[in-house]
């Protein structure tokens, strides 16, 4: 089984309580089933979880190169030559990013409100960008952003892989269909084990 859920704004990634900080256990009532990799408290969007733990290692692994999409809503307007140090590879002290797809994008079509909503400033525009990654190291997104100047106010992990966002509102989550993507993950169990 795999579950695509849209994790809203201060979910934590955990079934487990957690102070007052609402978890997965507040929107999902399946039993068995776990994350396939994490997505900080702060972010929101697409979420994947399985009862399959050599799926779930499978989706969560790099060495497997499933890309990662998010939407970083920043501070300011990039231009293209500021976008480049994403695109080549950032030094971020602790690690060196891989290359990034990286692109000023209009407001994606289906945001939704966010609770409780970003701090705006009146003299500072923001903008969305597109960055697609094939890692997902701690805060790595919102670190490359900062890197160049432009600091995350929001993100929202529109994709992994060929799974999408698409039609699942904020909070909701949808059982995917046994796809050939699923079918060609699941192949490779003995790979994975070895």
């Amino acid at each position: 089984m795999l579950i695509l859920f849209n994790k809203p704004y201060g979910v934590i990634c955990q079934f487990s309580p957690s102070g007052d900080k609402p978890t997965l256990k507040n929107y999902l009532l399946i039993p068995d089933v776990y994350p396939a990799g994490r997505l900080d408290t702060d972010s929101e969007g697409l979420l994947l979880l399985t009862d399959d733990g050599i799926l779930q290692a499978r989706i969560a692994d790099p060495r497997y190169n499933l890309s990662k999409t998010y939407w970083a809503e920043v501070e300011g307007t990039p231009t293209d030559d500021a976008l480049k140090p994403l695109r080549q590879g950032i030094n971020l002290g602790d690690f060196v990013t891989q290359p990034a797809i990286a692109n000023l994008i209009e407001p994606p079509a289906i945001l939704w409100p966010r609770h409780p909503p970003v701090r705006f400033r009146k003299e500072i525009p923001t903008n969305w960008l597109e960055i697609s990654i094939k890692e997902g190291k701690n805060r790595q997104i919102r670190r490359m952003t900062a890197h160049i100047g432009f600091p995350t106010l929001r993100l929202i992990r529109a994709s992994i892989g060929k799974w999408q966002l698409t039609d699942i509102a904020s909070g909701e989550w949808r059982q995917a269909s046994t796809g050939a993507e699923i079918l060609r993950i699941r192949k490779t169990k003995k790979t994975l084990a070895e």
